[in-house]
């Protein structure tokens, strides 16, 4: 079954708006887990506008302790991936953020980018770490994450929402279920994330072998109409359903 990791970066962002621990970042992480999600995702950027690598400790803490997995996405920079071997999370997915960036909206070059992916992915593995490496859908060197010593790779799904929202999804479903099946014939584990919502996601998981989804902005602005008691199970419901629909 395709496991939710929530993205807690939104909470992050609210926090630091007032100065305060308030909202509780590993508060409100603590409360999904509790409702059932499968782990937690934290995205430090450079600037540390919303999460800071310091969060990194006690989510760590937390998520051994639940039994859930810790994923930290971020630019491969010295200070993230000394933060990330500090911690030892489950898994690290590095995405190509500048600093500055206002989101993530493409995924590596492979092939381009081989000469600072491979011994960063190399000092992540070393340390019994997951690596997944965010890449477009139409990424023509998928099996290149593979070569770099990846284990997964996360699909950008922010076109084929964006498409969804349009009514038009379905225009988008086969390149993404193609780019899973390429994946996966390279050996690569499949996760996915970036604009999933309540709204799209079920359509997405008919694609077989989606290992993990990795939501926040959309679930966040879900819970703050009709709060996180509900969102969290209604996302499960998808996750469950589209396992049992799947061959």
């Amino acid at each position: 079954m395709t496991r939710l990791s929530v993205n807690i970066n939104k909470i992050a962002l609210l926090r630091n708006a007032r100065g305060r621990n308030y909202p509780d970042v590993a508060a409100f992480a603590a409360r999904c887990l509790d409702l059932g999600a499968h782990g937690i995702t934290l995205h430090p950027r450079p600037d540390e506008r919303h999460a800071r690598l310091s969060d990194l400790d006690e989510l760590s803490g937390l998520c051994r302790q639940r039994g859930a997995e810790l994923n930290v996405e971020g630019y491969p920079s010295e200070d993230f991936l000394g933060a990330v071997l500090r911690v030892r999370p489950d898994q690290c997915t590095l995405v190509p953020d500048q600093p500055g960036q206002l989101t993530s909206d493409h995924g590596w070059d492979l092939v381009g980018q081989a000469g600072l992916l491979a011994p960063s992915v190399a000092r992540l593995a070393a340390a019994d770490i997951r690596v997944s490496l965010f890449v477009d859908h139409d990424c023509a060197h998928l099996g290149a994450a593979r070569e770099l010593g990846a284990h997964r790779v996360e699909l950008y799904t922010e076109p084929y929402a964006a498409q969804h929202a349009r009514g038009t999804g379905g225009h988008l479903l086969g390149a993404f279920r193609d780019a899973a099946q390429r994946a996966h014939a390279a050996g690569l584990g499949v996760n996915a994330g970036h604009d999933l919502s309540l709204a799209n996601l079920a359509d997405f998981l008919t694609i077989p072998g989606i290992l993990e989804v990795s939501i926040g902005h959309a679930l966040i602005v879900e819970c703050l109409e009709w709060g996180v008691g509900e969102v969290v199970p209604r996302y499960l419901e998808i996750v469950g359903h589209a396992a049992a629909a799947l061959p």
